[in-house]
Parts: structure tokens; sequence; C-alpha cells
């Protein structure tokens, strides 16, 4: 029954039959079968079939949550036998917010340096992509912010605090200044990140605290086009300090702080609730522990 609820979690997240199949590694009859299968031993409906896939029903919902937990404990399970026989060993995929990305190897270099025969997948992904990962299983873990927007019932591990720096090429106006306020930036011509970002929510938040309407003319969810942007001294853009600092070596970048106020979020890695976590898991909390406190 595990194969069939591992199927039945991949259709709830994908919401495709063919997509789910491809994720699972089976025909789409074969993913069809199982999903009937699984219906026929519960005795319940669990989705709501068309031409295509139209959703769960309520009863599938209800599964859904208990399939979730099901198959999360079974593959910890797994995880541990496996370490019984073979030492610390699998696969680990991480979220991480796009402004997180320079600092993430901080953690991954060390981990892996200890614990070689785990191999890491790092994902970038919104604050929601993250969360909705951990929740239905597609993802171990996710480093994003822990103190702006409801997070639910995940486990929490402070890892740094986020300051906020603007972004410009060397020769522009402000390049010389060694601070600027939120309200300073309301006339200059910025790209920041997209909407679906928190980042970008955090950044609307305190400019508009500061009376300033963003609205800028570049948008993008990648921090690197954001920065080759500023390259071309139009725009400028408001970033981490650490991913600031990633740019700064070569000259052409300068970052200016922004005050009034200086504004900090904290960041962190967050995973499933449970207790006791997997190992491999437990080996990442362990190596955060040692090097972020």
């Amino acid at each position: 029954m595990i194969d069939k609820l591992e199927m039945f979690i991949a259709l709830a997240r994908e919401r495709h039959f063919g997509r789910a199949a491809e994720a699972c590694g089976v025909t789409q009859p074969s993913l069809s079968s199982a999903i009937r299968q699984l219906e026929d031993q519960l005795g319940v409906q669990l989705v709501f079939r068309g031409s295509r896939f139209q959703g769960l029903t309520p009863e599938g919902q209800r599964v859904l949550d208990r399939a979730l937990g099901i198959v999360g404990d079974v593959r910890a399970l797994k995880d541990e036998m496996r370490v019984v026989r073979s030492g610390l060993s699998g696969n680990l995929r991480l979220g991480v917010i796009p402004t997180a990305l320079p600092m993430v190897a901080d953690l991954t270099g060390p981990f892996t340096a200890r614990h070689p025969n785990v191999r890491v997948s790092i994902l970038s992904r919104t604050s929601v992509e993250i969360l909705t990962g951990i929740e239905s299983l597609e993802l171990e873990a996710g480093i994003t912010y822990l103190d702006n927007e409801p997070l639910g019932r995940v486990s929490q591990l402070p890892l740094y605090t986020e300051f906020y720096r603007l972004l410009v090429a060397k020769g522009s106006d402000l390049a010389g200044r060694r601070q600027v306020s939120w309200a300073d930036l309301a006339t200059i011509p910025l790209c920041l990140l997209t909407a679906d970002m928190q980042n970008r929510r955090i950044v609307n938040q305190h400019l508009g605290d500061a009376g300033v309407v963003a609205a800028p003319m570049i948008e993008s969810n990648s921090t690197v086009a954001l920065v080759a942007h500023v390259l071309t001294g139009r725009w400028a853009s408001i970033v981490p300090k650490r991913l600031a600092d990633m740019f700064l070596l070569d000259g052409r970048l300068l970052s200016v702080p922004i005050v009034e106020p200086e504004a900090e979020h904290t960041v962190g890695l967050i995973a499933a609730r449970r207790d006791p976590q997997t190992p491999v898991l437990q080996a990442l909390i362990d190596e955060a522990l040692r090097q972020f406190r």
C-alpha cells in the first residue's frame, strides 16, 4: 500500500496523471490503476475524474493528510535502517529562498565534508514553495525567513540575521553615500525581486512605511538578473548584505547601508516537525548548530 500512497501523493501534488506518473517513474495506466486499487481498498472515491484530473474528493483530502504522515514515517524508518547498515547516506533536498543562496555553502560545505555519502540538491524556491514542498514531502528541509510571515507547524532553527543594502554601480549618484534612508529611495530607479518573493514583500513593507511606493521598471525572480541590471548603471537594487558582499570584489558595484530603520529579519532552517528527525536531517541540524552558533 505504501507505493500506492506515494503515487496518490504525487497525483495530489502534480494535479495531472501524466506528470504524476513521470514523477513516480511508472506509466500513466499503472498510476491510474494504483489509484483505483487504493480507492477499492479504502472503500471511498479519492479523485474527481473527467477527461483529466479534477481534484480530490473530501475523502481524498482526508486520506492525503494521513498519507503524508504515513509515507513520511516510512521514509524516516528506511533512513534509520540504512544508517544501521551502511552509515549516513541518502539524498537531501533543500529548498532555499534566492536571497539566502549566497550563504548556503556555509552549511552544505561542512555538512558534505562530514557526511560524504549524502547527496544534496539545493533548489531555489519561494518561501511559500518551501513550505508546500516540505508538507508534500518534496523537500526534506528549507532555508527561509522565520519572523515575517506565518510558517505553520514546522521545526525552526535560526541561522543568521539579514540586513539590507542598496546595491549600486560605481560612479552612480549614491555611490559615495555612507548610508541612505528608505525614504531616500523614492526617486531611485529600482530593479527588485518579483512580488511572489517574500524578500520583495519585506522590501515593499519598509518602503511603504517610509511613504515610498515601490514601482520598479525591472522585476525578476533571479538575483543574478538584478545584479546584471545594476551593473549597467541605470538601476539600483535593494538586496541582503550577504548577497551584496558577493558582488563587491571587483570594484564595479558598491553597497550602501539602508537605515531609518536599519531593518533586520531572521533567516533559518525549517523542516517537518518530527520526533525523532530522520538521521540525515538531524545531521544537517547538528551541522547548522556548529556553523551558526
